[in-house]
């Protein structure tokens, strides 16, 4: 699953963005949000995903049950 950005609580700190190997986060009307096809959740770059990581406020970063599991190809 992808993780998704929850804007209401995204402070727009911006430590996110250059943390996420596959340039899938971006500004967007203020915030941050996570472009779903792109996020592969961190798997083969880092053991936790770094969004979630480096995110000041919790529970900010989340799954997205909306979209299937990453499968590395």
């Amino acid at each position: 699953m992808a993780f998704k950005i929850i804007t209401s609580q995204c402070t727009a700190c911006s430590a996110c963005e250059p943390e996420c190997p596959n340039n899938a986060i971006r500004e967007k009307d203020g915030t941050f949000i996570i472009k779903p096809e792109k996020c592969t959740e961190c798997l083969g770059y880092f053991d936790d995903p770094q969004c979630v990581a480096v995110c000041p406020v919790d529970d900010t970063c989340v799954i997205d049950n909306s979209y299937p599991r990453y499968v590395a190809a």
